[in-house]
């Protein structure tokens, strides 16, 4: 796969995964995780370090956006992400079910995952499924190129995408 794209999911491919995730040990967490991927954007890293304060309110209710700080973010470059509405429910689920403090993902002992850990969560559930060429990265190439198709409705160009 070294120097290849990671292929995006078509939507037939996203509701696979979706209903993988569904019958997994861990069904809350992983939703979110594919979620947060497709519909959010982010990197296998960024949902390793992504914390509830990163998703709540000052009442601790789940925002209406994603404030990404620099630490979770490749090359410090922390950002807002609108919170997709395929997201708020089931954040909601795993926040009634984890409480909100501490890290959003985690593993079965409470603690955050490791990066990597999120790249091999996503790469084992595309091998399952049989995903050929699609990697942790398949879903923020799905978001990026559903955004950029979009884009124009909402009255930006291309260069918010990159932003």
């Amino acid at each position: 796969m070294a120097g290849r794209h990671a292929k995006t999911l078509t939507k037939q491919q996203l509701a696979a995964a979706l209903r993988r995730a569904a019958h997994s040990r861990y069904p809350e967490r992983d939703r979110v995780m594919v979620l947060l991927s497709v519909k959010a954007g982010l990197r296998a890293g960024e949902i390793a370090k992504l914390t509830w304060p990163m998703v709540v309110d000052a009442q601790g209710r789940i925002a209406r956006h994603i404030e990404l700080h620099d630490a979770a973010a490749k090359k410090r470059s922390g950002r807002t992400i609108p919170l997709h509405p395929d997201l708020i429910h089931p954040l909601r689920r795993l926040q009634k079910q984890n409480g909100a403090r501490g890290p959003v993902i985690r593993s079965e002992r409470g603690e955050a995952l490791r990066s990597s850990s999120v790249v091999n969560w996503f790469g084992r559930l595309y091998r399952d499924l049989g995903f050929e060429g699609c990697t942790s990265h398949s879903g923020r190439r799905t978001f990026i190129t559903n955004a950029a198709r979009l884009v124009f409705k909402a009255g930006g160009s291309l260069r918010d995408v990159q932003q």
